[in-house]
């Protein structure tokens, strides 16, 4: 699989939120999500789990991109700020090197 057919990175990140906070921490997730692909992101996604667990993981083109994003001065800190408000619980991360791409995304595909 080369670099042009997926991203070289995933990063994986799992939460607990209060109760009442879903609507503040997506809102503020995607505004973060924004600012970094004017950074080199590749975009990312955000899920709930059935067993209450957030879920998001963000793909990037490798760990060097990754990590220039945030080298230079901080994303914009508020998106920070409302997301750790609403978080109970933060799991460790979890870097993920794509194997196998198989994901078709019928909401972007070119038609």
């Amino acid at each position: 699989m080369s670099a042009m057919q997926s991203p070289g990175l995933i990063v994986l990140y799992r939460w607990r939120l209060a109760p009442g906070c879903e609507t503040e921490f997506t809102d503020a997730w995607r505004g973060a999500t924004e600012a970094l692909l004017e950074r080199g992101s590749l975009g990312s996604r955000l899920h709930r789990g059935d067993d209450g667990i957030w879920y998001g993981y963000a793909q990037w083109l490798d760990a060097d991109t990754r990590t220039a994003a945030f080298a230079d001065t901080p994303v914009d800190a508020l998106f920070s700020v409302r997301m750790h408000a609403c978080i109970v619980e933060s799991m460790p991360e979890i870097r993920l090197t794509p194997v196998a791409d198989l994901l078709r995304l019928a909401h972007n595909a070119a038609s």
